[in-house]
């Protein structure tokens, strides 16, 4: 954990940068707001989800440092709704879970970057600065094939005006076969995208997850847009 000091004490305040803190755990809470200030930043601390999301809402931050577990709402549920409504302030999301799937999880919900506790107040500055140069980003571009739609941003998926429900792998796959449409896509190709590459996976299952989204994107619209390329791989068309 970074020292509780505060750092860069005596520099110029840069004018106008405001960043929200969302953290419940009042001595890290006060170690950010401290160490933050000293660096010249204007900072607002907030200590749970639903505060932290109607801040964010309205506040017209450059940044937010969001806890994952929080009183009232988590992190993943305030970052996946401020996307939802299309607030791209950059997001970077704190919490004490290490694992890959943890930080897939906050980032797919819509986090910029993510940063595992205890950490170094010195990476988390840098982190902030770079997401701060790169400003809120565009929303992401809606995919299409076809009728098909799919929203990287919401992660919704629809078929005209039916919503489709798919687990968190599924939509994975599609998104990928989607950025790729009207190509062949090898069962490789979508291991080592989808997956873990470093796994060491049956490649059957590439096809028995294809099966899982035929049968909810279209099976049950009477489409055959995501073919079998025999002996090549996959192919999702406009159908």
């Amino acid at each position: 954990m970074w020292p509780l000091r505060a750092l860069g004490a005596g520099r110029a305040t840069l004018d106008g940068v405001r960043v929200l803190v969302v953290e419940d755990e009042p001595r890290l809470a006060r170690a950010l707001a401290r160490g933050l200030a000293a660096e010249g930043y204007a900072v607002d601390v907030v200590a749970d989800g639903t505060r932290g999301l109607e801040a964010a809402r309205h506040g017209e931050y450059d940044a937010v440092v969001l806890d994952v577990m929080l009183p009232g709402l988590s992190g993943y549920r305030v970052v996946q709704t401020l996307r939802d409504e299309g607030v791209w302030v950059p997001v970077l999301m704190l919490s004490a879970k290490d694992g890959e799937y943890d930080q897939a999880d906050g980032l797919d919900a819509g986090a910029d970057d993510y940063l595992t506790k205890p950490f170094s107040f010195v990476v988390l500055l840098a982190k902030l600065r770079a997401l701060m140069r790169r400003g809120a980003p565009e929303r992401p571009p809606v995919l299409r094939a076809g009728a098909l739609t799919l929203d990287p941003a919401t992660r919704r998926v629809c078929r005209d005006d039916t919503e489709i429900s798919l687990t968190t792998r599924e939509f994975a796959l599609l998104e990928y076969l989607m950025r790729h449409a009207g190509r062949v896509v090898t069962k490789i190709e979508l291991l080592d995208h989808v997956w873990d590459a470093a796994a060491d996976l049956d490649p059957n299952v590439v096809e028995v997850y294809v099966g899982y989204l035929r049968r909810k994107i279209d099976a049950p619209f009477g489409c055959r847009s995501l073919e079998t390329v025999r002996g090549a791989g996959y192919r999702l068309s406009g159908g």
